[in-house]
């Protein structure tokens, strides 16, 4: 995309192709028109078309362009704030609600798929969330009684477990969460596209909003060549909002995330890593991430960006991490890089936003967007449909307030992984 073979990598190149969608051009009238062409936008499409709604979604550069089409592709369930904290964050009865979605998320996923047909690499073969030293033993211990107590199927694993499923001893525990699994992110993004479209909902690329006001009882959408009008908005933008409803933006402190792809391994060195193939991350601050995909490729990603001196720094530190984990591989060649950012909120929790009359918004995912996108799209179709009234939902209205120091913690975060990179062991 972009004819920068950075900003998916490995993703851009074995993704089936996106439905066809022309730049809009001229006058378009729908009953709701969505910005933004990722898991929450094309979800919404899917379910509001599937009732009957006149549906247009905008998209400014193609479907699955942010974060939907770069991310590790961990269909995980529930967020980062543990189990037991999270109705003491956002209040008894929303906090039920939001484990009550979340932690149904990846079933929701995984349906989606098998239902419209989607070819994107579907694993649920659970993930792994590694421990680093006794801290992490401590803390994934405690989230598993969490989720535990709430009926998850999820199970501690000991470092002789964690070993024998990782096919590694550097982790001192793991959590096995058997709801989740893997996807091929940018796959899965365009295929829900495919089935918008087959769903009777009107997708145009390379169409970015430059301007939204109201006409009357409507809004009027304007880009390049064209503009929408519609009763009703979903913005749908996240982490990559431009033009339109900037606080979206502001409200989010950019997260730089990259994955590096080897080489296929051969069969019987790919049978010794990861043998169940579930998708891992452990429990470091600047955490690493690791899986396969279908062909053996063997994907690390962690913080940071692949620019500057990035680029060769996070390299080097990918080629390290491997051989650490897996001394086994021996050099190790890459074959595919990328990278892109991960909008994250002050609590870690996502915001559910009426940003005008007529205009909704769910975002902040804070790195974890597939099942929470999927499944919010679901919930803002059944929102403006009808079917579910706004006391209901499982997040509560709020204000998007601007972070402060946001523009010097992102460049924290991006230098700050340098540094970290540089110097890091597991």
């Amino acid at each position: 995309m972009q004819q920068d073979d950075r900003t998916h990598g490995l993703w851009e190149r074995t993704a089936p192709p996106a439905p066809a969608a022309p730049a809009l051009d001229g006058e378009k009238t729908a009953d709701v028109a969505i910005v933004g062409a990722g898991y929450t936008g094309l979800s919404a499409a899917l379910h509001l078309a599937g009732q009957g709604v006149d549906v247009i979604v905008l998209e400014a550069e193609e479907a699955g362009f942010g974060g939907s089409g770069r991310n590790v592709g961990l269909v995980n369930a529930g967020m980062w704030v543990r189990p037991r904290e999270l109705p003491n964050v956002l209040g008894p009865v929303h906090g039920k609600r939001l484990l009550d979605l979340l932690g149904g998320g990846p079933a929701a996923v995984f349906e989606l798929i098998e239902r419209h047909g989607i070819a994107c690499e579907a694993t649920r073969a659970g993930t792994l969330h590694c421990g680093v030293g006794a801290a992490g033993a401590e803390e994934l211990a405690g989230r598993a009684a969490e989720w535990q107590a709430l009926g998850a199927p999820v199970d501690y694993l000991d470092a002789d477990a964690a070993a024998e499923a990782i096919g590694s001893r550097v982790y001192s525990s793991a959590l096995l969460d058997r709801r989740a699994g893997t996807i091929q992110p940018l796959a899965y993004a365009r295929g829900l596209a495919h089935a918008a479209v087959a769903a009777g909902a009107r997708l145009f690329c390379r169409s970015p909003v430059r301007s939204a006001h109201r006409t009357g009882s409507a809004w009027r959408l304007q880009t390049p060549q064209g503009a929408v009008t519609a009763a009703r908005v979903i913005a749908a933008t996240n982490a990559y909002t431009q033009a339109c409803w900037p606080q979206l933006r502001t409200e989010l402190v950019h997260l730089p995330y990259f994955n590096i792809a080897t080489r296929p391994l051969s069969g019987n060195l790919a049978r010794s890593i990861l043998p169940g193939r579930p998708g891992c991350w452990d429990t470091k601050e600047i955490l690493t991430s690791f899986r396969f995909d279908a062909r053996n490729r063997l994907i690390v990603g962690s913080v940071g960006a692949l620019r500057g001196t990035g680029r060769a720094i996070h390299r080097r530190w990918a080629a390290a991490t491997l051989k650490r984990l897996f001394p086994q591989l021996g050099p190790v060649e890459f074959e595919s890089e990328w990278f892109g950012m991960i909008g994250m909120t002050e609590d870690a929790l996502p915001r559910f936003h009426r940003l005008d009359e007529g205009v909704f918004s769910f975002s902040g995912y804070n790195g974890r967007g597939i099942a929470p996108g999927t499944v919010f799209g679901q919930v803002l179709a059944q929102h403006l449909t009808g079917h579910l009234r706004e006391e209901d939902l499982p997040l509560p209205l709020s204000d998007a307030r601007p972070q402060r120091f946001r523009a010097v913690r992102e460049g924290f975060y991006e230098y700050g992984a340098q540094v970290a990179h540089l110097t890091s062991r597991i």
